[in-house]
């Protein structure tokens, strides 16, 4: 009683009072906020999970991060500075290249007007170890094609299938129908790997989980990662915190609280 903990949940998490298993939350490190709290734990657990349990990711390597400005992105960024000199490809949209530049991305991608996959050919002709892929469709056929031999495929989400506000039902069957298929044999002839990822499958693996968020906790603690946060919104606000990340001008964590700072609190702390 009296702990600040940070919890995962499948859901149900945007209320005021929730109740989750005892095994499902974790001790906040000394000094951290609880915005960055809720930062953490779903972003860093995915990107350190995918990197290193799934990618074995090693000096010398290179790494493709899609939407890299973020959560996850962000997260895969700051983890992949934590190896020896590993090369990261970021898309995003091209006012958040500087931004992706001084985090430590080394070859920004605007998405919209290049071919992302012709852009890193030209930079790294045999193309790169880990692709982490949170796009589906085709995107993920192109993401295959990218690996180098013994190179390993990340997917774990389908981004594509959202295109605004409301369900398109034309882009859910295109996503559908160019949805990335292989078969053993060929991944044994192409001597690449590819995986799969869903942490709401995963939020009773206590054990395995616990020893993640150990590791992140030391990360943390060490100054080596820290969870960006973009803007922090009240419940009523809700709305505009999603339109801000279906319009993509979000760079790090849209975080919701149940009622938003006062203002004059703010200018008694300053």
């Amino acid at each position: 009683v009296g702990d600040k903990v940070m919890i995962l949940a499948r859901s149900g998490l945007w209320q005021e009072v929730v109740n989750v298993p005892a095994s499902q939350t974790f001790l906040m490190p000394e000094g951290m906020s609880f915005e960055e709290a809720a930062a953490l734990l779903v972003n860093y657990i995915t990107a350190y999970m995918i990197l290193f349990d799934f990618g074995n990711l090693r000096p010398n390597q290179s790494v493709l991060v899609h939407m890299a400005a973020g959560g996850v992105g962000t997260a895969a960024i700051q983890l992949c500075k934590t190896v020896e000199n590993v090369t990261v490809f970021g898309t995003a949209s091209a006012s958040k290249h500087d931004y992706l530049k001084e985090s430590g991305v080394a070859h920004p991608i605007d998405y919209r007007t290049m071919d992302y996959a012709e852009e890193i050919r030209k930079i790294s002709p045999r193309g790169v170890d880990i692709v982490m892929d949170p796009l589906g469709g085709s995107d993920t056929s192109k993401a295959f094609n990218l690996l180098k031999p013994m190179g390993k495929l990340i997917t774990y989400g389908v981004a594509n299938l959202l295109t605004g506000q409301k369900r398109n039902l034309m882009a859910m069957a295109k996503t559908w129908w160019h949805q990335f298929s292989i078969n053993a044999l060929q991944l044994l002839h192409h001597n690449k790997a590819v995986c799969g990822y869903h942490l709401g499958y995963m939020v009773e693996e206590s054990e395995l989980l616990g020893g993640v968020v150990a590791q992140l906790v030391n990360l943390y603690n060490q100054g080596k990662i820290k969870p960006k946060i973009d803007s922090v919104w009240s419940f009523d606000q809700v709305a505009d915190a999603m339109r801000k990340m279906q319009e993509k001008k979000n760079v790090g964590k849209v975080i919701l609280v149940p009622e938003a700072p006062k203002e004059e609190s703010k200018k008694e702390e300053n």
